[in-house]
């Protein structure tokens, strides 16, 4: 079975994470998503309500299982026997970073990354970008899934 993983902290899950995770789920059997817990972060949505919108959106697939990890990536891959990390890439900036995450990764288990140019329609994307232009009034309806979009509205309405 081909086995990869889209990590990453989705607070919450945009468009452009979605392409990506639907890309992944057309090349391999099983696509994880790995929700990042960083505690030293305080995020918009809890941990299960990001792995719960994630999954919600994600159903259609039939191919995507999603639960949250704490410590090394390479860590949650070996457990789960994952040989591949698949990671949008947006701009050059981002390769710099991410070129350094997957050198360490397979240095440190052999778990390979693979780089995925995101759809240019996404590619200023970014869930601190949506949270702060939704926070000021702005419409981000077309950035994000419908339940997404809405749960997001509430909670910004719950927060005034």
């Amino acid at each position: 079975m081909r086995r990869a993983v889209c990590p990453g902290s989705f607070d919450p899950i945009t468009n452009g994470h979605l392409d990506i995770i639907a890309r992944a789920s057309k090349l391999y059997d099983v696509v994880h998503v790995a929700v990042m817990i960083n505690q030293s972060k305080k995020g918009l949505f809890t941990i299960d309500e990001r792995i719960g919108l994630i999954r919600e959106v994600t159903a259609d697939f039939g191919n995507v299982e999603v639960e949250s990890f704490h410590g090394l990536l390479v860590d949650f891959c070996k457990q789960r026997d994952i040989p591949a990390i698949v990671k949008g890439l947006r701009a050059v900036s981002d390769f710099d970073y991410e070129l350094q995450m997957a050198q360490m990764n397979n240095g440190l288990s052999g778990v390979e990354t693979l780089f995925v140019p995101t759809n240019p329609t996404y590619s200023f994307l970014s869930s601190s970008l949506v949270k702060e232009v939704a926070a000021w009034g702005g419409d981000v309806s077309h950035l994000l899934p419908a339940t997404v979009h809405d749960a997001l509205v509430a909670r910004i309405a719950e927060q005034r």
